[in-house]
């Protein structure tokens, strides 16, 4: 039974890395447009917390992780050339942690204290 566990940490790692190599060949700029899109689209939703299919949906709601991440890093496989893709694959081996994008997180900063500045502006007309 240890068997397919061990098979199944190892497809689980085999997913991490390519979702980092994804990402890494969204940035790449030999990548062809589509390829980027695609892979952008892939990495994101891989990373983000909010999914398809909610998590507390027993079954269901790891259902699309299971299956539409490893799809869509096939997808990006076929879309990028393979030389391309393997150098992606050798930065993300290199990876020790996640992606990170410093105009990303400045945007989702910047977001957030839009709308808590326009909240604050809404629930102080309203109560002045």
């Amino acid at each position: 039974m240890s068997g397919w566990i061990d098979r199944l940490k190892h497809w689980a790692k085999q997913i991490k890395r390519d979702v980092y190599a994804v990402w890494f060949a969204a940035r790449d700029p030999d990548t062809p447009l589509l390829a980027k899109l695609v892979a952008l689209l892939v990495a994101a939703y891989a990373v983000s917390p909010i999914d398809l299919i909610p998590d507390f949906i027993p079954v269901l709601g790891y259902l699309d992780d299971l299956i539409l991440v490893p799809l869509g890093i096939l997808l990006v496989m076929r879309l990028v050339p393979a030389e391309i893709m393997q150098r992606c694959r050798d930065k993300a081996e290199a990876a020790s942690q996640k992606p990170r994008s410093t105009l990303a997180a400045a945007v989702f900063i910047g977001l957030w204290l839009l709308l808590a500045y326009a909240a604050y502006i809404y629930f102080y007309r309203a109560t002045a």
